[in-house]
């Protein structure tokens, strides 16, 4: 990870506590709607940046090979030596065909002046839907600007990622990637007609809606806990 993307991390998972540390309904409902979309595309695509390599290597290139979805590199902070790292660790995990590499062809996503307007014209160039996890609001715009279909793994229900995402599972990645797998596994012979039905029920700013009320109802969670172990205390003399 680059020192920015760890600082961008520990900020995100601060809403972990927010959320209990778990995965709630909403999540599983919109992590079940990002497979059967990711399904029902023509040609999905996950795009991997170093925080999503860190944390999930082996998953991510799990999900692509069982939803077809091709890994494509893509890095704010590009050094070859992070490429590298990024390219080595997929391969352990069992990937054979990486994208977004500095040896292969690339294109660009207008109105995008960072290192990550640099996309693989095999994968993100000509994707009708990607999987961005851990991703930055900027792109996330910009890619749905060009029309490409946006999901999303954010633990911030509020950040500009969640609300421009077509899709945004509010959760933790390290439990978000198993249980996409378990779905994967679960729709991988669902009628087309069953996964339409998934996505058209599936309503993002509802989902988002759900998010920010649970993190409410999990905050007056804690504040009665706290008054309780503060009367208990104070009951039994305790300082």
């Amino acid at each position: 990870m680059a020192t920015a993307g760890l600082l961008a991390h520990g900020r995100g998972e601060a809403f972990d506590y927010l959320i209990g540390e778990r995965t709630r309904d909403n999540a599983r409902a919109a992590a079940r709607a990002a497979v059967a979309s990711m399904f029902l595309a023509e040609h999905p695509v996950i795009s991997v940046n170093g925080n999503a390599c860190s944390l999930v290597a082996s998953e991510l290139v799990e999900l692509s090979q069982i939803t077809g979805a091709p890994l494509e590199v893509n890095l704010f902070y590009y050094r070859k030596e992070r490429e590298d790292a990024i390219v080595n660790a997929l391969r352990e995990s069992g990937a054979d065909v990486i994208l977004g590499t500095s040896n292969r062809p690339s294109a660009t996503i207008p109105e995008l002046s960072s290192n990550r307007r640099k996309v693989d014209p095999e994968g993100i160039g000509r994707a009708d839907l990607v999987l961005v996890p851990l991703e930055d609001g900027d792109r996330t715009e910009a890619l749905r600007r060009i029309g490409k279909r946006v999901v999303t793994i954010d633990l911030n229900p509020m950040s500009r990622t969640s609300v421009y995402s077509h899709i945004t599972i509010v959760d933790n990645i390290v439990r978000a990637l198993p249980l996409m797998i378990e779905l994967a596994h679960e729709l991988k012979n669902a009628s087309r007609d069953e996964l339409t039905s998934i996505v058209s029920n599936f309503d993002n700013i509802e989902n988002l809606r759900e998010a920010i009320a649970t993190i409410k109802s999990h905050l007056t969670e804690q504040a009665r806990t706290i008054d309780e172990a503060t009367r208990v205390l104070s009951e039994t003399g305790g300082s």
